[in-house]
């Protein structure tokens, strides 16, 4: 097999033209090689990997990937290369989502191995110190030992500014969010609400939908002034379905949306349960 590869410059190009086109942007993640292949069919412009959607393909919780029972780059690593890349036809580009604070790894050598595999785009959420809430004991403990947000912008600034790769920044906070824009100008920045609510495994933090846009859109508008080229991306909180992207889209001034439990998660939950009970429910004929 020979994995189809995207060039960083038509990854570049592509974008460009949807925004142009005044047409959304897609960011999908992705925890097994099936979901990739459909998500691309359907038409998604990016596949996103990452320790957080391959432990819930398992069926545990996005934010397990916080707990220290995995190489989590290892993890996002392996199965880009085994699972995803061999699945995809080229028609979207895969973005690996890594730990910048690893503590073993060199990631210019992590940025080359995924560059190697044909994967021309990296993000900071593998995961990131931006889900820590910042008056908790464990973030002032991490960030003691050097665990920070300094180190996730650096490696996203390595990646577009020496290695020519498409950056995509992401955080959970306005002042994380700025300092992502301020101090490595991503190509995409998104901004995440919280975990999606919904399902076996969702939270529901008590945001509506329009709680979701408008905290977005305050976000938005403050990382526009630091970079006015930057593309925005919404995700998470009560961003659940397709009608909510929607709503996200009309009531915001973002280029689309990142979906992660909402093309993933949540449908294989309803799919499988419906089929599973259509079979169960079947009886021996008299």
């Amino acid at each position: 097999m020979i994995t189809k590869r995207i060039s960083t410059e038509q990854i570049l190009a592509n974008l460009k033209g949807k925004v142009d086109r005044h047409e959304p942007i897609m960011i999908s993640s992705a925890g097994s090689g099936l979901v990739a292949k459909l998500l691309e069919r359907a038409g998604t412009d990016c596949i996103n990997t990452f320790s957080g959607a391959r432990l819930r393909a398992n069926g545990m919780g996005t934010m397990s990937m916080m707990w220290p029972i995995l190489d989590s780059n290892k993890q996002t690593l392996t199965y880009t290369r085994e699972d995803i890349m061999p699945a995809l036809d080229g028609k979207a580009f895969v973005c690996a989502c890594l730990n910048a604070n690893d503590p073993l790894k060199d990631m210019r050598m992590v940025l080359q191995e995924c560059k190697d595999m044909g994967v021309n785009s990296v993000s900071n959420i593998g995961p990131s110190i931006s889900y820590v809430d910042k008056d908790s004991e464990i973030y002032n403990v991490l960030t003691s030992t050097g665990v920070t947000l300094q180190n996730e912008i650096e490696m996203l600034k390595l990646a577009r500014e020496e290695m020519d790769m498409v950056s995509i920044g992401l955080a959970f906070t306005k002042e994380d969010s700025l300092a992502i824009v301020e101090g490595a100008r991503p190509h995409i920045f998104c901004y995440h609400a919280g975990t999606t609510k919904g399902g076996l495994t969702g939270y529901d933090n008590g945001s509506t939908i329009e709680d979701t846009a408008a905290e977005s859109e305050d976000v938005y508008a403050a990382v526009r002034k630091i970079d006015p080229d930057v593309i925005l991306v919404g995700h998470g909180a009560a961003m659940e379905t397709p009608d909510d992207a929607q709503y996200m889209l009309d009531h915001t001034s973002g280029h689309g949306f990142w979906t992660g439990s909402s093309t993933e998660r949540l449908p294989i939950e309803r799919a499988v349960t419906e089929a599973a009970n259509e079979f169960t429910a079947l009886k021996f004929s008299k």
